[in-house]
């Protein structure tokens, strides 16, 4: 129980190792944030490597099916891309569908950790009382935890809040904060959680260092429900990456939870 003008702060296990990755990978190569967040899961595991080779973003946008776009697309202000790619990734001209799909993740993941992570779709419904619950049960596991999120940007608080309006949320329940940054279907890290007397506020790994304070910011656990439930786009949703033998566990959790153990259809093509 967070007590009246009390702060609880709490991070997934494996998370100091994740920020460290996250902030010596930043920013993410263009269309390749479902990689990005993909490699931070397997350097969290200390799966960082195979074959002499870096499981960097890269590695897992092969594995994954990841496709770019000829040119830019959308990006967040401050921000002009990257295109420094290390391996050659296949090119579309569409940005509206380059990307990763869900299901790509998960299996870049499974596969390039040999069996020894699970990435559990979790696909809804979403409700901050049900992101407070899983985080809390996750938090307790003694091997390490990611979270990868495929939200709305649009949905959550713009990632500049001031210390008022981060602190008015957290004792007073106030929702009142900055505007989106952009709008855009993107995948994120959740690495850790300040819960207050009147409300929750997640940590978010970004794959850009002009929001928040390089990639890190936070968000309100009603903005976070939304991003990702992404009523007014294709589908969003949660994956909950573990220890395989944590995985099922974690499955009954998550249907405990009455989420949907699924994966969702994020939008992007999928690569043949």
């Amino acid at each position: 129980m967070v007590g009246t003008g009390t702060v609880e702060l709490a991070l997934l296990p494996g998370a100091r190792e994740l920020l460290s990755q996250h902030e010596r990978e930043l920013p993410q190569r263009d269309d390749l944030c479902g990689a990005f967040c993909g490699s931070l899961a397997l350097g969290a595991a200390g799966v960082g490597g195979r074959g002499g080779e870096p499981l960097d973003q890269d590695a897992v946008a092969l594995a994954a099916g990841s496709v770019i776009a000829s040119a830019h697309g959308s990006l967040p202000h401050g921000e002009t891309g990257r295109r420094d790619y290390r391996l050659a990734i296949p090119v579309i001209d569409d940005a509206d569908i380059s990307g990763t799909t869900a299901a790509g993740v998960r299996d870049a993941i499974e596969e390039l950790s040999e069996g020894r992570l699970a990435a559990l779709p979790a696909a809804g419904p979403w409700s901050g009382d049900t992101l407070d619950a899983l985080f809390g049960v996750l938090a307790a596991y003694e091997r390490p935890v990611t979270l990868v999120a495929n939200v709305a940007t649009h949905h959550l608080w713009g990632s500049h809040p001031t210390v008022t309006q981060l602190l008015a949320y957290l004792f007073d329940g106030a929702e009142e904060g900055p505007g989106p940054d952009w709008r855009v279907g993107h995948f994120v890290v959740v690495a850790g959680r300040a819960q207050g007397p009147r409300g929750s506020l997640y940590a978010i790994a970004d794959t850009y260092p002009a929001l928040g304070d390089r990639g890190v910011h936070l968000q309100p656990r009603e903005r976070l429900a939304d991003a990702l439930e992404r009523r007014d786009m294709p589908e969003g949703g949660m994956l909950v990456v573990v220890s395989a033998r944590d995985a099922e566990r974690t499955r009954e959790t998550i249907a405990g939870l009455g989420l949907r153990e699924a994966i969702w259809d994020n939008g992007t093509v999928v690569r043949s």
